[in-house]
């Protein structure tokens, strides 16, 4: 799903118009197993030349987990129509429904 739908995982330190390290595309794993199975993963994905370009992904130890900020909560749902949402985020949500329509609970 993270590579179906998230986001484009060859583009380094990048999101969509969003830009800087905070915006990499990264999977923080709990368990070496996590991390075998993603690592795996993506070297399947590659050699199988499913993107373009390489998948610059990072595949790192989570080291603690920050909820976010109040605001930041439910912040589509909340914020329907702003043009980041409505250009950005939304396409996704929409490509999920699709691609994963079991998956998606909405």
């Amino acid at each position: 799903m993270f590579f179906s739908v998230a986001l484009d995982p060859t583009e380094l330190n990048r999101q969509g118009p969003d830009e800087g390290t905070q915006y990499r595309s990264i999977i923080f794993y709990g368990s070496e197993e996590q991390k075998r199975i993603a690592e795996a993963y993506i070297a399947q994905l590659d050699q199988a030349k499913v993107f373009p370009r390489a998948i610059v992904t990072q595949v790192v130890a989570l080291q603690k987990f920050y909820p976010a900020e109040p605001y930041h909560q439910n912040y589509a749902e909340l914020h329907p129509d702003n043009p980041y949402i409505v250009h950005n985020d939304a396409p996704k949500v929409a490509n999920l429904k699709k691609e994963f329509p079991e998956l998606y609970n909405k």
